[in-house]
Order: C-alpha cells, then sequence, then structure tokens
C-alpha cells in the first residue's frame, strides 16, 4: 500500500460545538513541545483590528492529549485539544443525541436559545450556506456553517504551532504582513526584514507599514458604520529554506504548487501569488528572471528576487515571498438579498455573530498553513524518525552540495 503523505493532520469540530479538536501525524520524536510552544500563535489570531465579539469569549487554551512526554515529542500521533467556551450557551441548540420531539418543542419555545440560534434557511450570498446544503441535502443551513465557519482555523493554528517549532531546529522563520485593508495600501514597507518584523508586531492591524495603520483602521470603522465588511491582501515571508526543497518531477511535489493550494484553502483566500505573481505577465522576461551568481563566501544566489525564492518548484535558497487576497467577509450586518431556502421567497441573508475585517487574524493562519507545508517538504527531503536524524541529514546535504559556504 502506498504511503502518500509523510506527515498529515486532521481537524474536527464545529464553531460553536464542544471542541476543536486536530490529531497530527508523522512528526519525528525528540522535538521539544509544550502548551506555550502553542499558546503564541493561538493568542495572535484572537488579536487584530476589526475582530467581532467572539474573540471577546474565547481563550482558545489548547491541551497536549498525546504524542508528547516529557517536553518531547514520541513519534507517535499528537493528538491538540481547544475547548470552545462558548459551548455553555449551546448545549441544547448544538446537542450530539437525537432531540426528541418534546424537547424540540421545548427549544423552539426558549426565547434565550431562540435568538441564539434559530433555525437557518436564509443562506447568505458569500458562503458555504447553499451549495454546501444543497450538496448534503440540509434543511438547516447551521449543519453547513457550524463547520465551514472560520473558527476551524484555531486547530490549524495549533497544528502550525508545531510545524514551526519543527522549523525552527532548522533556522527557517515564517512570518507575514498585512499589505492593504480595502484600498487602503502599506506603501512603505521595509527591506530590513528585523524591521519588518518589529513593525508588524507593533501595529494593530499587522501591517509593516507605520504609516498604514491608521489609515487602516479609518477604512475599518468606516465599514462597520456602513454595516459592511472589508478584506485585504497578506504578504506572507519564508526566510531560511535550503535551496532543493519541493521537485519539478511531478505537479503535485512542487513547492509553489501545494504552498498556494494550503494557502487557498484557508476560508476567504481568493488568490494567491509568488514572487511577482500576476505582475511578471505584464513585463518582458529580462526584467522579471533573476540572474545567478556565485562566490566563495555566498555560494550560489541572486541579486533580485522576481520568482518569490521558487524556480521549477524547487525552493532556490532565497527569500520566499508570497501574496495572498482575502475576500471581505461574507456576513454583512446590513445583509445582502437571498432566497429562504425553504419557503423560496425573497429574504435579507441571515446575520451570524462576525468580524468586520479579519485580514490579521488570516495572516496568522496563513502562517500556520505555511509552516505545515515548509514541515512536510523538510521531513519529505531529510526523513528521520528522531530529530537527531532529520538534523544530521540536513548538515550533511548542506556539506555536500556547499549550498551556503
Amino acid at each position: 500500500m502506498e504511503v502518500k503523505n509523510l506527515i498529515r493532520f486532521l481537524t474536527a469540530g464545529e464553531s460553536h460545538g464542544q471542541a476543536l479538536t486536530a490529531i497530527i501525524e508523522g512528526f519525528p520524536a525528540g522535538l521539544p513541545i509544550s502548551v506555550e510552544t502553542l499558546r503564541e500563535d493561538l493568542d495572535r489570531r484572537r488579536q487584530g483590528y476589526g475582530r467581532g465579539g467572539r474573540m471577546k469569549i474565547e481563550s482558545d487554551e489548547v491541551s497536549i492529549l498525546s504524542g508528547v512526554r516529557n517536553g518531547l515529542t514520541l513519534g507517535s500521533p499528537i493528538t491538540l485539544l481547544i475547548w470552545n467556551k462558548d459551548w455553555e450557551r449551546w448545549q441544547k441548540v448544538m446537542s450530539v443525541t437525537a432531540v426528541e420531539d418534546s424537547e424540540r418543542v421545548a427549544i423552539a419555545a426558549d426565547e434565550r436559545l431562540q435568538e441564539i440560534a434559530p433555525r437557518v434557511t436564509k443562506a447568505r450570498p458569500g458562503h458555504a450556506d447553499l451549495a454546501g446544503a444543497i450538496k448534503y441535502q440540509q434543511k438547516d443551513l447551521r449543519n453547513i456553517l457550524e463547520r465551514a465557519s472560520a473558527r476551524e482555523t484555531v486547530a490549524r493554528v495549533a497544528v502550525g504551532a508545531v510545524a514551526r517549532r519543527f522549523l525552527s531546529e532548522f533556522g527557517i522563520t515564517v512570518f507575514s504582513g498585512v499589505v492593504r485593508i480595502g484600498t487602503e495600501a502599506a506603501t512603505d514597507i521595509p527591506a530590513d526584514l528585523d524591521e519588518y518584523r518589529e513593525n508588524v508586531k507593533n501595529s494593530p492591524l499587522f501591517t509593516p507599514d507605520r504609516s498604514a495603520s491608521q489609515r487602516m483602521i479609518n477604512a475599518i470603522d468606516q465599514a462597520k458604520a456602513a454595516g459592511d465588511s472589508l478584506g485585504g491582501i497578506i504578504e506572507l515571508l519564508i526566510q531560511g529554506a535550503p535551496p532543493g526543497l519541493g521537485s519539478h518531477v511531478h505537479w503535485e511535489r512542487r513547492l509553489d504548487a501545494r504552498l498556494a493550494c494550503a494557502l487557498m484553502s484557508i476560508p476567504a483566500i481568493k488568490g494567491v501569488e509568488v514572487g511577482l505573481g500576476f505582475k511578471a505577465a505584464e513585463l518582458p522576461g529580462s526584467q522579471v528572471h533573476d540572474g545567478i551568481y556565485y562566490d566563495g563566501k555566498r555560494g550560489f544566489y541572486r541579486e533580485t528576487n522576481n520568482a518569490g525564492g521558487i524556480e521549477g518548484g524547487i525552493s532556490n535558497g532565497e527569500l520566499i515571498r508570497l501574496r495572498l487576497a482575502m475576500k471581505p467577509i461574507p456576513t454583512l450586518y446590513r445583509p445582502l438579498n437571498t432566497v429562504d431556502i425553504e419557503t423560496k421567497k425573497p429574504e435579507k441573508a441571515a446575520v451570524e455573530r462576525s468580524d468586520v475585517c479579519a485580514v490579521p487574524a488570516a495572516a496568522v493562519v496563513a502562517e500556520a498553513m505555511a509552516c505545515w507545508v515548509m514541515a512536510e517538504a523538510m521531513l519529505e527531503k531529510f526523513g528521520g524518525d528522531h530529530l537527531r536524524e532529520t538534523k544530521a541529514n540536513f548538515d550533511n546535504y548542506l556539506k555536500q552540495n556547499k549550498i551556503l559556504k
């Protein structure tokens, strides 16, 4: 039987269910992991100007249930659990057990529960509501929206934090910056990566452009006042990746394709570009492709990085640079026109508690997914059942190829 993936993960859970769970398989033994390792990224996901009321409720505390002993991975599956605090209010509505007719009547008569979660039949444009209801033959859109909700990405961020810890053993860092909110763009982006990260850390919008934060905040405030929402553009940077990750030999092994697939899986992401991306289509080849140079200290290098660190589906040793386009959140407080799936009559779309702008949070999720893909590519290239073995293979590869010296 063919084994297709060295590492893999699954998430489970609904937005207002009891908890979110992730199972991670395939990481080598000996990797230092703790709850504190995961907490920083989970906390960052809850931040960012424009988030909704749910973030005031949830603390996203994570527990490690398996696969780690005395602070080190065992090589066996790792189980992560994040409780939903809002579950206390939703236990009847989201009950796992079958609900008797008498209890269903009682729930329907409970004004508090009606306010929390009436049966949803008014599909929201731009969401999975209608397409999912048709596919899974559901009469209550809640059965779709609970899993389609971006709440699921909490589990992905926890998984990505494990992958980030693995990458740190090899000097690989993944970080991001918000470079556009609506029409407000970051125009003064530092070339120095340390300054870039420091600016992002100190910005409520996670933008590397200090002068852009207030303009972006104003745009979000205007959208909120209008009952609207805003999307934006995220820049994702991967520093320290060695050349040779990914492959040109089959379509599904190409590193850029794998990154794009993972990033497009994030709710509301509608486009991914690598390096120059779409701009490359406007320019002649002489202004697009990066000349190759060599010296004894640096090894092979390029003076430009229009390729975004990936050529032929393989990392080339330069900074990997991607950008993601995120659409506005589809839940609007001034809802769009729709149709009630039960009565087939025109209605206004349902309104669920939502964000005005979640681009900064999506940036954290993008980092998590990029960390996962890079960890997968590293283990594909260097293998190892224990971290020591993986590191020895990595060091030997660099020495043999004299890549960095």
